[in-house]
């Protein structure tokens, strides 16, 4: 079955940069849109960034200039690069992906999550 693996959060100063890693795995034909959730405590889930697969992207208003999201279609990867970090992006940071795979019978295209890397910007 199709999983995705993010890695990279961890604590950080306000000001200072991580770059997460979105790694996707298992019977996968091909991955069209890419994107980064986030989930802040008391808040609802929202978009961070999205990449298609031709890497056209799109970005929050709140992060578009401090964020850079990219892919690696060879490597089923996508990342996000962030620069400028402010307290308020603390956030469990989520990727998904809607896959194109492989099922018993013919492919299947669907959405997947990832189980979310927790980014922490202290102040």
């Amino acid at each position: 079955q199709v999983q995705l693996v993010e890695s990279g959060g961890g604590l950080v100063q306000a000001g200072g940069s991580l770059r997460l890693s979105c790694a996707a795995s298992g019977p996968i034909v091909s991955i069209n849109a890419m994107t980064w959730f986030r989930q802040a405590p008391g808040n609802e889930r929202e978009l961070v960034a999205r990449i298609t697969s031709d890497g056209s992207t799109n970005y929050s208003d709140s992060v578009k200039g401090r964020f850079t999201i990219s892919r690696d279609n060879a490597k089923n990867m996508m990342y996000l690069q962030m620069s400028s970090l402010k307290p308020e992006d603390t956030a469990v940071y989520y990727c998904a992906a809607n896959v194109r795979f492989r099922g018993y019978w013919h492919t299947v295209v669907a959405d997947h999550w990832g189980q979310g890397t927790q980014v922490t910007v202290s102040s």
